[in-house]
């Protein structure tokens, strides 16, 4: 899904900020720039917003359509190492990013790891729209497929124990003691085997580094999707009428 009126309002808006308020003076030899603040002094082109307004009319047109129904409020507190809408985006990429994954390679997706603070807003109950899955993904991080060693997948079971926060997951099943330590961890219902590769799904940013998850550097493998995380949240909200959401068992922790 590509929003091209954002680009065309973005080139009016670089218009409409050199118009008023570029000052470049050059020289056979040099150019020489000066920085003007763009803020709300500034008097707005009516020329310039009457251009515009077709355009911005459209776009927060299609932003706020009706996708689906969110019964309750989600947000990225309400769970302590799994949260409902944690939840909802690593099954969304499992379920959205898979048949991507298996058609292009005879592979599936073994599991896949987001990270927190990568969901950037709560979604309010009511209407979703597309408008919210910008705000939940405003970046343009798109959906990667590693392929990890066994040794790497406990690089990654550790970085989980110290980190002692909600990380979005699905695929794995993960069990921890009081002091966040590994008891068990799963994956199609069998324990990580070190001998093995495991192919997991994650963003690129975080694939090369973000939020220092270095264990997902230098992969056996790297499989690009060409697949924006925002745009699989899209998806899957024009797929479903309700969003169904949960805290499960998927990541806890035994006393």
């Amino acid at each position: 899904m590509n929003f091209r009126p954002y680009s065309i309002l973005l080139v009016f808006l670089v218009l409409f900020a050199c118009k008023n308020n570029a000052h470049i003076t050059s020289s056979p030899s040099e150019i020489n720039g000066k920085r003007f603040p763009i803020d709300n002094t500034i008097s707005p082109d009516p020329e310039i917003e009457d251009f515009i307004r077709p355009y911005s009319n459209h776009l927060n047109a299609t932003l706020d359509s009706t996708l689906a129904y969110n019964p309750r409020n989600l947000n990225k507190s309400d769970g302590k190492l799994n949260t409902a809408i944690g939840n909802m985006m690593a099954d969304l990429v499992m379920a959205q990013a898979n048949p991507i994954f298996k058609s292009r390679t005879g592979f599936e997706i073994d599991m896949v790891l987001l990270n927190h603070g990568g969901i950037r807003s709560g979604i309010g109950e009511g209407a979703v729209t597309t408008r919210t899955g910008f705000k939940l993904m405003p970046f343009e991080n798109e959906i990667v497929v590693a392929e990890l060693s066994g040794k790497k997948m406990l690089e990654l079971l550790n970085y989980l124990e110290n980190a002692k926060i909600a990380h979005p997951i699905s695929g794995l099943e993960l069990k921890v003691d009081g002091n966040f330590k590994t008891i068990s961890a799963l994956i199609r219902e069998e324990p990580i085997n070190t001998e093995k590769t495991y192919f997991v799904a994650t963003s690129d940013y975080l694939q090369q580094g973000g939020d220092s998850m270095n264990f997902f550097k230098n992969p056996s493998n790297l499989y690009k999707l060409d697949y924006k995380l925002r745009n699989a949240i899209i998806d899957h909200f024009k797929k479903v009428d309700t969003l169904k959401t949960s805290i499960d068992n998927r990541y806890i922790q035994i006393l």
